[in-house]
């Protein structure tokens, strides 16, 4: 499974970084980039997506003036639909870090997962809980 695969390679010059997204009204809606679920469950899930990231703003491990976010609803071959948003260089679009809350994988089901460019994207760099992922990325 690769979560790196949704990269923007030509920058928009709508994206905001996350601090202006963070700082200004920003339109949830306008964040998500694919979905499997109904469009006016969106902005719900927008809300919840935006607080999550709020919650490891001040991380260390990227730079709020360098990078974007996008929302992304998923839907598994194996398991129920869930959102992720992802992280990304807003010079290069490469994804950074994908931020799953809450996963809808049968075999990660319910938890909290990260993939990122520490490892590639192989691997989960961290799994379990929202607070567990919350401490990695304010530590």
């Amino acid at each position: 499974m690769s979560l790196s695969t949704t990269t923007n390679t030509t920058m928009n010059s709508d994206e905001k970084t996350i601090t202006q997204v963070l700082s200004e009204n920003t339109n949830v809606l306008s964040l998500w980039y694919d979905w499997f679920c109904k469009s006016h469950l969106l902005y719900g899930k927008g809300v919840r997506l935006l607080e999550k990231l709020r919650e490891i703003a001040d991380s260390k491990k990227f730079d709020n003036n360098s990078t974007y976010v996008f929302f992304k609803n998923n839907c598994p071959m194996s398991g129920s639909l869930y959102d992720d948003f992802r992280i990304c260089d807003i010079k290069t679009g490469e994804v950074l870090y994908t931020i799953i809350p809450s996963s809808g994988y049968k075999s990660s089901k319910g938890k909290a997962v990260v993939y990122g460019i520490d490892n590639d994207f192989e691997e989960p760099i961290i799994m379990g809980t929202w607070n567990k992922i919350k401490k990695w990325f304010l530590s």
